[in-house]
């Protein structure tokens, strides 16, 4: 008999509620993977994208102020040499001045330049013919050059300057030496931090993002956000700090000490300068736009997953109550309605699977025709409602009376009832008939028309005995002719048959 596509091996395993459950949850999880893999990807990808910002912002901030200190440093040397020219000096002083301070006069946030003797007193001052009476020679930038021949361009840590009304600056000094190098004295300009500030204002990094220039000896020269109380902190031992100071420029994760934010810094430290340039957005910025993009997709894909698979369980639950009802109709189909035993077509499958087994092993196999004893006449006089009360009561006595699992009893038409043997042979047979005759006759259901005044069975057993190649069917004409015979000697009896 063909297989049809609904009993194939496959479509019976896809259709099985597990395994459409576990299929949907399957499918459900991966679906979140590749999305979560997806989201992850985008995550990535605004980390780069901040990060290619953060370069390009760098690269932008580094060479206006590398520019600008170069433009500074020229009108330094300017003045050098002109302190280096006795035509310049032996000059009156206004026109001294015009002529070492005319290439830095139209410079932005330069503020006054002065230069020094080899005592560190201020002689000449580009605001003014009279220079202040002030002594520079404790301060830094006059000790490096002082002490250090061959520095060059120093720029200094950020200083409140008395000499400028206490306005912060940074100093950019640079020495002058005699023909033989000795030392004598120094030019020193100041650059007002306005400039920084003004530079970097001008620029967002979202808004917990930072820039800042950093000397390299840890003091804050300017942030963005501006706030006047930070400038000139020491940054040193700071985790940002430390990690900038380590290499020439980089890129790097780590929580700011100023104000506790997690940011991305990207820093450089500026050629031939002692200042560090870093921009650092801030991670919960770089994320903002990402974050609200992956929690919606996320929350779609999870209601699609839940719906899913919720409806999926829905499916697996229609399924399996189709399957019962399925397996309930397919165990009406094979079973008497009246008797609960199997009916007539489970009994010819089953009857031939069991001869086909004892053909094969050579075991014996018995059969037994159960017949109820004048019962037309039970029908007649009590009616036919009683008469099925009776049928269904003996089917549950015959059901109830086989102990072996292989053994089983089934309705063959009206009031008969066959019960196969599995694996018996003619005593086995004859003693099980007779039990079941007893148990019958035990239900005590009264019948007046019957000689013993209740409810008895004929039966008529055949046992095949494996020797003699029969067929089924003569087993079954055998047990029918043995029920005749019980019949005939006088009903509630029992009569046997062997077969070769």
């Amino acid at each position: 008999m063909p297989v049809s596509n609904r009993d194939h091996p496959f479509f019976v395993l896809i259709s099985s509620p597990r395994v459409l459950i576990g299929g949907s949850i399957v499918f459900a999880l991966a679906l979140l993977l590749v999305s979560t893999v997806i989201l992850y990807g985008g995550r990535q990808d605004a980390m780069d994208h901040a990060a290619d910002s953060s370069r390009n912002t760098l690269l932008v901030i580094e060479r206006d102020i590398a520019r600008n200190i170069e433009l500074y440093d020229l009108s330094l040397q300017a003045v050098v040499d002109g302190m280096y020219r006795p035509d310049v000096m032996a000059a009156p002083a206004q026109l001294r001045r015009e002529i070492l301070f005319d290439r830095s006069a139209t410079a932005p946030y330069l503020g006054a330049i002065f230069v020094t003797d080899a005592s560190g007193r201020v002689v000449v001052d580009s605001r003014s013919n009279s220079p202040p009476p002030a002594n520079l020679a404790d301060e830094d930038y006059f000790r490096i050059q002082r002490d250090r021949q061959a520095w060059g361009l120093y720029v200094s840590p950020p200083h409140a300057s008395p000499l400028l009304g206490g306005q912060t600056v940074v100093f950019l000094s640079r020495r002058i030496s005699d023909t033989d190098g000795s030392f004598q004295g120094i030019v020193v300009g100041t650059v007002n931090v306005e400039y920084f500030h003004q530079l970097l204002s001008g620029l967002t990094l979202g808004p917990h993002g930072t820039m800042a220039l950093i000397h390299t000896d840890g003091a804050l020269i300017m942030r963005a956000p501006y706030n006047a109380r930070l400038i000139g902190r020491d940054l040193r031992g700071t985790g940002p700090f430390t990690k900038m100071m380590a290499s020439g420029e980089g890129t790097f994760a780590d929580t700011a000490s100023i104000d506790g934010i997690r940011r991305v810094y990207a820093f450089r430290h500026l050629s031939g300068l002692p200042l560090i340039m870093e921009v650092a957005p801030a991670e919960v910025d770089i994320y903002a736009k990402w974050k609200a993009r992956a929690e919606k997709v996320g929350a779609i894909m999870a209601l699609f997953c839940g719906t899913f698979v919720g409806l999926s369980i829905l499916l697996a639950y229609s399924l399996r109550q189709k399957a019962r009802a399925e397996s309930a109709l397919r165990i009406l189909a094979r079973t008497d309605s009246l008797t609960g035993l199997a009916n007539r077509r489970t009994l010819d499958e089953r009857l031939e699977q069991e001869w086909r087994r004892a053909v094969r092993t050579q075991r014996p196999l018995s059969l037994l025709f159960v017949d109820l004893d004048r019962f037309k006449a039970y029908n007649d006089r009590y009616g036919h409602q009683a008469g099925d009360a009776a049928l269904a009561a003996v089917g549950r006595c015959l059901a109830e009376q086989l102990r072996r699992p292989s053994d089983f009893a089934a309705r063959y038409g009206g009031e008969e009832f066959v019960v196969v043997l599995p694996d018996t042979n003619s005593m086995g047979a004859l003693s099980i008939a007779e039990s079941l005759r007893t148990a019958v006759a035990q239900l005590a259901i009264e019948h007046a028309g019957s000689e013993q005044g209740r409810i008895t069975v004929s039966i008529g057993a055949a046992s095949w005995q494996g020797l003699v190649a029969n067929d089924v069917a003569s087993v079954v004409k055998a047990a029918d002719e043995a029920l005749y015979r019980a019949k005939a000697i006088g009903r509630n009896r029992v009569a046997g048959a062997i077969l070769g």
